[in-house]
């Protein structure tokens, strides 16, 4: 690692239950009868993972895992009598809080996109903002573990090439930072991947997603995806 430089997830970046609908999403499951061994297992990994490259998580994300953990060891256990009802499934226990999540992040997400006039007192868009959203609507919010799971292709490719870095200046996510902004400066915006293309080291790739997802935290950085394409997309604002 370059520095010892944190990234805190805690109140900035999403939580445990987000990271368990992106895997349900991932894997194209159905929120009602999780694998809970593959989600388990995925889950971990990607703690394990954030925890190798020096990010942090709150608390809520080890309660989160022994919960999981705890689902997984009653489902090995036999049913009774050979029959199990819905009520005594034991992945109700996460399911029902995550569909609860999910409903309430989409009346957020409708919400956020009105105009508040005073408090609690919504609006609605004008016809020029929804022209407006109608274009937007071919890109989609990017969060945090799509942006990982984007980041992990790019490090794999990097491990594979093994460079080396014999005589290599290593830079800190701060420097990188600034180097960062003055791309953005003159650009405006940058595709995600673009940003790793003078990385030669498995540091210094690390080391500029580290600065990209400090730039989120302080809200310098808008990202999105292009529905079609996929392309990860950075603004600078």
């Amino acid at each position: 690692m370059a520095d010892s430089y944190k990234i805190q997830l805690e109140d900035v970046f999403e939580g445990p239950m987000d990271l368990l609908l992106h895997l349900i999403k991932k894997n194209e499951v159905d929120i009602y009868d999780i694998p809970i061994a593959l989600i388990t297992r995925q889950y971990l990994e990607y703690l394990e993972w954030m925890k190798a490259i020096q990010i942090e998580f709150a608390g809520d994300f080890i309660v989160m895992a022994a919960t999981l953990a705890q689902i997984k060891s009653r489902m090995l256990l036999p049913a009774y009598d050979g029959q199990e009802d819905e009520d005594e499934d034991p992945r109700n226990a996460i399911s029902r809080p995550l569909i609860e999540y999910l409903q309430m992040k989409t009346v957020a997400q409708q919400l956020a996109s009105r105009d508040l006039l005073g408090d609690k007192i919504f609006v609605r868009s004008t016809s020029s903002q929804r022209a407006a959203f109608a274009i937007e609507e071919k890109e989609i919010h990017v969060g945090l573990f799509e942006l990982i799971d984007a980041f992990r292709k790019i490090l794999d490719d990097v491990s594979g090439e093994h460079h080396v870095d014999l005589f290599t200046e290593r830079i800190s996510v701060k420097e990188r930072i600034n180097q960062i902004i003055d791309i953005l400066e003159q650009k405006g915006s940058v595709a995600f991947e673009e940003l790793f293309s003078d990385s030669r080291t498995r540091a210094d790739v690390i080391v500029t997603f580290l600065a990209v997802l400090e730039m989120v935290k302080l809200s310098l950085l808008r990202v999105t995806q292009h529905i079609q394409t996929g392309v990860i997309r950075m603004f600078y604002q």
